[in-house]
């Protein structure tokens, strides 16, 4: 089964890590992105652009409405994700157990919504 793993944290928190501090996390997040790659597990990976350059988008009665950045005022903005195949919901929370990031933050496991007939 797929699953999920959102990443959220303050970026503020990555923000105020040494430039050394920086690169030890992104090369700890590549390299157990590396373990689950070579387990079989890792569908994809991906960090995202700071949340101020985000843009909402909704759309009511027909008209597209765009809004700068997220769509709700939180502590933590959704850093990244992980999506990755595992046996069981247990396994998918071990493997985001796993995730650097979570450490600073917190990590959302969520499986994959199969629709029916696709």
């Amino acid at each position: 089964m797929q699953y999920v793993c959102l990443v959220y944290g303050e970026e503020r928190l990555l923000h105020e890590l040494t430039a050394e501090q920086g690169r030890k996390l992104d090369a700890d997040s590549l390299a157990y992105d590396r373990v689950l790659e070579q387990q079989g597990k890792l569908i994809i990976a991906q960090a995202l652009q700071p949340v101020r350059t985000s843009k909402t988008v909704r759309r009511r009665k027909g008209k597209q409405l765009v809004t700068d950045g997220p769509f709700a005022e939180t502590k933590e903005q959704l850093l990244g994700f992980v999506m990755v195949e595992a046996a069981d919901l247990d396994e998918a929370l071990a493997i985001a157990g796993g995730i650097p990031l979570a450490e600073l933050g917190t990590v959302e496991v969520r499986a994959v919504y199969d629709i029916p007939g696709s």
